[in-house]
């Protein structure tokens, strides 16, 4: 395994980082980074597609690999032009929960059903923490934040559980307390030919630790002490939802232009 200093040195430009610090953001960075070098993919076929917002940072414009930086919410059909433009692209979107489940959440659902060839990577912190920790899709039910003070009333998207249930072959949740089985399956989502679409819980100890009081490693405990790996437990289930294989979308649209005599390159 190659050591943090070459890890960065090969995928991280030299910025000041954007992140608070103890923000599960930078692990995430650090997991998918790990991750895309298990495959050995050459960084000049990677192109990362994000958003707005925090979780948009971790690509934009820290990561080195060509970058596509968007509006907010659309992210995920960017992605899906460049994918069909050069099917032969490893093309990811990586960004937050707010960018992709909530303005997003359309494109993120039909993505899913068409099974274009994406890597989605949602980093969910269960808020809109850039602009102030404002009550987000993902935000849980009775939870406290700046626009809900007296608590979430409404129940929060279980974001992986729709995008399975809209046809994804493949779909998983981690934490940012599972470095190991993260880095694992974003090596895996990668390898897979279809849509594939990863939950990161991850902390903001800048908006919800604070009015939680608790630092970011108690935050990282917590995922620890309320997830589990048992489908059947009353916790946050971590794991892989559903690994399929089904025919991908660009591959499809590339052979009916065969079919029909044209040259889709």
């Amino acid at each position: 395994m190659k050591s943090g200093r070459e890890i960065r040195e090969k995928y991280i430009r030299n910025y000041p980082s954007p992140f608070c610090p103890g923000c599960g953001d930078g692990m995430v960075l650090n997991a998918l980074s790990r991750g895309v070098d298990n495959t050995r993919i050459d960084q000049k076929d990677i192109v990362a597609v994000s958003g707005i917002g925090c979780g948009a940072w971790i690509p934009s414009p820290h990561w080195r690999v060509d970058t596509l930086h968007t509006t907010h919410g659309r992210a995920v059909p960017h992605a899906l032009g460049v994918k069909i433009g050069n099917k032969d692209l490893e093309v990811m979107v990586i960004a937050g929960d707010g960018d992709i489940a909530g303005i997003g959440g359309n494109h993120l659902i039909h993505a899913a059903r068409n099974n274009i060839g994406l890597t989605v990577i949602m980093v969910n912190n269960g808020l809109y923490a850039m602009t102030g920790g404002q009550v987000g899709p993902t935000t849980e039910q009775g939870e406290k934040t700046l626009t809900t003070p007296f608590g979430n009333p409404s129940q929060g998207l279980k974001v992986a559980e729709v995008v399975k249930a809209a046809g994804a072959p493949h779909v998983a949740r981690w934490t940012t307390y599972h470095m190991k089985e993260l880095i694992g399956e974003i090596e895996h989502a990668i390898k897979t030919k279809g849509f594939s679409f990863i939950e990161v819980l991850a902390q903001c100890p800048t908006r919800t630790g604070k009015q939680k009081e608790l630092s970011a490693i108690e935050m990282v405990y917590w995922y620890r002490d309320n997830t589990s790996k048992d489908p059947g437990s009353e916790k946050i289930y971590v794991g892989r939802l559903v690994d399929e294989e089904r025919p991908e979308l660009a591959q499809q649209i590339y052979d009916q232009i065969k079919e029909c005599g044209g040259d889709p390159r």
